[in-house]
């Protein structure tokens, strides 16, 4: 498909800067965004400092993570064994005592690329483990769907299973909880994502995601041989980092690609509505950056930064092929995007190619910003987000997240790390909201050891 020339964009800044207004409106301002992300990192840092080495570890992933607030977000959880590791090859065990902890080795030689088999070395105490475990060719593997089904309801009672998740509802809120485990290497099989990355993200964060490592959750894929055993690879952690590497115009093209999905793209047809989600346009954003197809991405720009990644999304689905973010030969539309379904998907989105920026009229949450400026095209919008809302109004939005986020841990031991976990950050460099966050912390740990006290003390 022909490139889209970027000068048909000139005359838009006006209309781009009225849309990102919006956008700062619905997703929120940086300062927003980012006090979202710094809250979310202390909570889960404290909940981190209370599990002993054999507990399991909680991790909070998915929008909200990465500082969305949008209705109808569900909450996304990941759990994992603290005392379980994978290993890519077996030169890497001699970094684990083997006395406490299970190794786990990732044997990817017959499966597609983005998934493994788990083959388990050393003997685990994990319930779950144990009874997941099946024998094939005279060694044993853990099954990804006996796994799943054993856990799906561990977090939620009457969870019920959705992908590699235990899905239902709380509260009137959706949820996601995936069980899966850790390893501490980058695998071989991502080793090309790393030599890619010569301008986006910055070569700190490269190497902070590689030294991190990766996730594996329960599912296999449906064309591979052993769909049932096998695990698929998980970049979530990774995939904040780049998220929160994004500067504030890309974060808002990348909320502008997911309200584009719900609101335009899945109204075309109940035939299509399900086939892309909103991992496609996370990826979709990705790839426009780090491809450096536009140079400037910024307010005026940001209509151009949308039609971009909508071309790239569109060229993909004519193709076939969605290339995995971290192992591009993992084809994300292999699955659903093909055959029929992949042609009536692509006549529905050139359509709305062919439309132009108009088929953003079709969007309910920004239709109003595009027909203001129709209307009124000499109208001046002011994009300095500094005017955009008032300190008391971050300061409720920061009241609110604290209201909202609770203290986990009970016992004397576990207050008693509180307080030590607390002494600890206290000489740290901290923002403004961590500060906040953590004498709120502080708050709640004393409070629950002054009741503890009470009801053990005769």
């Amino acid at each position: 498909m022909e490139s889209f020339p970027v000068e048909i964009y000139e005359g838009l800044q006006h209309l781009s800067e009225s849309v990102f207004v919006g956008l700062c409106e619905i997703l929120g301002t940086s300062q927003q965004v980012a006090l979202r992300r710094e809250t979310q990192d202390i909570i889960d840092m404290m909940k981190r400092r209370f599990y002993t080495y054999d507990g399991v570890i909680e991790m909070t992933s998915g929008s909200m993570r990465e500082g969305f607030r949008l209705e109808g977000s569900d909450l996304d959880v990941m759990y994992w064994p603290n005392n379980h590791r994978v290993i890519m090859d077996m030169s890497q065990s001699e970094y684990y005592n083997t006395a406490n902890t299970t190794l786990i080795l990732s044997d990817s030689s017959e499966s597609p690329p983005g998934f493994t088999l788990l083959q388990l070395l050393t003997t685990s105490r994990y319930r779950e483990v144990q009874s997941a475990c099946v024998r094939m060719n005279d060694r044993v593997y853990i099954s990804s769907s006996i796994y799943r089904e054993l856990t799906c309801s561990k977090a939620y009672p009457n969870s019920t299973v959705h992908g590699p998740c235990g899905s239902g509802y709380i509260a009137g809120r959706e949820y996601d909880t995936a069980h899966c485990f850790v390893c501490d290497f980058w695998p071989p099989s991502a080793s090309s994502w790393k030599d890619r990355c010569h301008a986006w993200p910055d070569s700190e964060i490269v190497n902070d995601i590689v030294r991190n490592g990766c996730h594996f959750v329960a599912i296999g894929h449906p064309f591979g041989p052993h769909e049932k055993e096998e695990w698929r690879f998980s970049f979530s952690r990774a995939e904040y980092k780049c998220v929160s590497a994004m500067n504030h115009c890309q974060f808002l093209t990348y909320g502008l690609l997911k309200l584009f999905l719900k609101e335009v793209i899945n109204q075309q047809s109940e035939e299509t509505n399900e086939l892309l989600c909103s991992y496609h346009m996370k990826t979709t954003v990705f790839w426009a950056i780090q491809q450096n197809t536009l140079p400037h991405w910024c307010p005026q720009n940001l209509l151009a930064c949308l039609w971009v990644c909508f071309k790239l999304l569109l060229q993909w689905v004519y193709e076939g092929i969605c290339p995995n973010f971290f192992i591009p030969k993992n084809n994300l539309f292999l699955t659903k995007v093909h055959s029929s379904a992949q042609n009536r998907l692509f006549l529905q989105l050139h359509e709305l190619y062919k439309k132009g920026l108009a088929c953003l009229l079709q969007s309910s949450s920004i239709r109003s910003y595009i027909i203001d400026v129709l209307y009124n095209p000499r109208a001046f919008v002011c994009t300095d987000e500094s005017l955009f809302m008032s300190e008391v109004d971050y300061d409720i939005e920061l009241f609110n997240t604290m209201r909202t986020s609770t203290y986990v841990g009970s016992g004397k031991h576990l207050y008693i790390k509180g307080i030590h976990t607390i002494e600890h950050w206290v000489d740290s460099r901290l923002t403004h909201c961590q500060v906040f966050m953590l004498q709120r912390l502080t708050a709640s740990v004393l409070l629950a050891h002054c009741s503890y006290v009470t009801q053990h003390v005769h």
